[in-house]
C-alpha cells in the first residue's frame, strides 16, 4: 500500500538535497539548488506524466497543499484535467479584465506608445480629434474586445464617400488600435478594421469615390504681379510668404526658420530634417531677394525665429499664410499652392532637369535604385534654378540653365 502524508513540517524546513520528495497521492515536494522548495502534484493523462505546481512553500503550507492536491485529485475523478482546468480559469479572468477595457482607454494607451516616435509633434492631437470627432460617439466605452464589423462600418459609412481621405485614416487608426488591444490579449480573433481580404468586400475602393483636391495654386502669369502685392504690404507675414515661395518650400519648413539654419556668407539655409517630410537636411541656395528678405528681417530681429509672431519667441501661426491671403481676397489661392507654381513653370518655361527641380522641391525619389545613385544634392544647379525663379517672380524674362 502507497504511503501518504509522509513529510512533516520539520522534515521539510531541513536543508534538503535537490529532488522530489513524495508526500503521497501524487504529491511532491520539489527542492531545487540553494534549498528553493515548491509544492507539485503530478498525474498521468493520456500515457504522458504532468506536474502541476501548487506554490513555493514559503507561502504555501503542508496542510495547505494537501488540500490543492485533494482538489485535483477530485477533478481527475471527474475526468478532468487539472492544469486544463487552470488555463480555462485564468482564461476567463483575462476575458473578464478585458471587458473593462474600453476601446478609448486602449486609443490613449496607442497614442502614447508611439507620439515619441511621431515627427511631427501636432500628430497625437490629429489621431485625437479624428477619434473624438467620428469613433468614439459610436464606441467609445465599448469594451475594445467586443469591436465587430458592424461598428466599424457604423463608422466609415457615414463618411466613406465624401471624406474618403479622412474615412482611410480613420480606419488605419482603429485598425492599429485593435491590433495593440490583440497584442494586449484584450481582444482575439481577425481585426475588424483591416483592409485587405475584408473590408475591400465591404466598402468602394477609394479611388472610385475619392475626389482629389490638390492645393489651388495661382497660374504662371499672375506670379509676379501677385508678388509686387506681396511687396507692398509692410507685415513679417508678408516677407514670409515671399521667401516661402520664391524658395518653393512648405509652410512650416519657412516659419519655423532659425537664424542658426543662415548662413550669410554661403548665401545658404539649411532646413533640419526635423521639419522636412522627408527627414532629412535639406540645403536651399538664397537668390538675392531672398537674401534682401533676411536683411529687413535682421533689421527688426527679436529672437532666434526668423519671421517671429505676436507671442515672444514663438513663430507665426500657421494660419498666418491663410488669413494673409484672405485679407488680400485670394481665397481662390493657397501657400502650398505655390509650390505647384513653381514647379510648372520650370516644366514649362525653362530646360532645368526634372531631377533638379524635384530635388529643389525636397521630394524623395521613389526609385530605390536611383535614390542609391543620387549622393549629391545638385546644389550648383539649384542655385541657378533658384536665381532664374526669382527673376521672375520680379517680372523678368527666366534665365537658361
Amino acid at each position: 500500500m502507497a504511503r501518504i502524508r509522509v513529510l512533516t513540517a520539520l522534515k521539510i524546513r531541513q536543508n534538503l538535497k535537490p529532488g522530489m520528495y513524495a508526500d503521497g497521492l501524487g504529491l511532491y515536494l520539489k527542492v531545487r539548488a540553494g534549498n528553493s522548495k515548491s509544492w507539485i502534484f503530478r498525474y498521468r493523462t493520456g500515457g504522458k506524466l504532468r506536474d502541476m505546481g501548487l506554490g513555493p512553500f514559503h507561502t504555501v503550507s503542508l496542510a495547505e497543499a494537501r488540500e490543492k492536491a485533494e482538489a485535483c485529485r477530485a477533478m481527475r475523478l471527474k475526468g478532468l484535467d487539472p492544469l486544463n482546468e487552470r488555463h480555462k480559469e485564468q482564461q476567463a479572468r483575462t476575458a473578464e479584465a478585458a471587458e473593462a477595457i474600453t476601446f478609448e482607454k486602449c486609443a490613449e494607451a496607442y497614442i502614447t506608445a508611439h507620439k515619441a516616435g511621431w515627427k511631427n509633434g501636432k500628430h497625437a492631437d490629429q489621431w485625437t480629434t479624428t477619434l473624438q470627432t467620428y469613433v468614439y460617439p459610436i464606441f467609445k466605452d465599448t469594451p475594445v474586445a467586443a469591436i465587430d464589423d458592424a461598428l466599424v462600418l457604423k463608422v466609415l459609412q457615414p463618411i466613406w464617400e465624401e471624406k474618403t481621405e479622412t474615412a482611410s485614416r480613420i480606419r488605419g487608426r482603429i485598425e492599429r488600435i485593435l491590433d495593440l488591444a490583440r497584442v494586449m490579449k484584450y481582444r482575439t480573433g481577425d481585426n475588424p478594421a483591416r483592409w485587405r481580404g475584408h473590408l475591400d468586400h465591404l466598402l468602394p475602393k477609394r479611388s472610385r469615390v475619392a475626389t482629389v483636391n490638390h492645393h489651388a495654386a495661382l497660374p504662371i502669369d499672375e506670379t509676379p504681379g501677385f508678388i509686387q502685392t506681396l511687396q507692398r504690404e509692410e507685415t513679417v507675414v508678408a516677407r514670409a510668404l515671399e521667401f516661402c515661395i520664391l524658395n518653393a518650400t512648405r509652410t512650416n519648413e519657412t516659419m519655423g526658420m532659425r537664424w542658426s539654419e543662415y548662413d550669410e556668407k554661403a548665401r545658404l539655409w539649411t532646413a533640419p530634417g526635423a521639419r522636412m517630410k522627408a527627414g532629412r537636411d535639406h540645403r536651399i541656395p538664397l537668390a538675392p531677394r531672398s537674401l534682401s528678405i533676411l536683411a529687413e528681417m535682421q533689421d527688426i530681429r527679436s529672437g532666434d525665429f526668423v519671421f517671429p509672431g505676436g507671442v515672444q519667441e514663438r513663430p507665426l501661426s500657421s494660419m498666418a499664410f491663410l488669413m494673409l491671403l484672405r485679407r488680400l481676397g485670394r481665397n481662390d489661392i493657397t501657400a502650398h499652392g505655390f509650390r505647384s507654381t513653381f514647379r510648372d513653370w520650370a516644366a514649362e518655361r525653362t530646360d532645368f532637369p526634372n531631377e533638379v527641380v524635384e530635388m529643389a522641391l525636397a521630394h524623395t525619389i521613389s526609385n530605390k535604385v536611383e535614390a542609391a545613385y543620387r549622393r549629391g544634392d545638385l546644389f550648383d544647379k539649384r542655385r541657378q534654378l533658384a536665381e532664374a525663379w526669382a527673376a521672375f517672380c520680379a517680372g523678368t524674362a527666366p534665365s537658361k540653365p
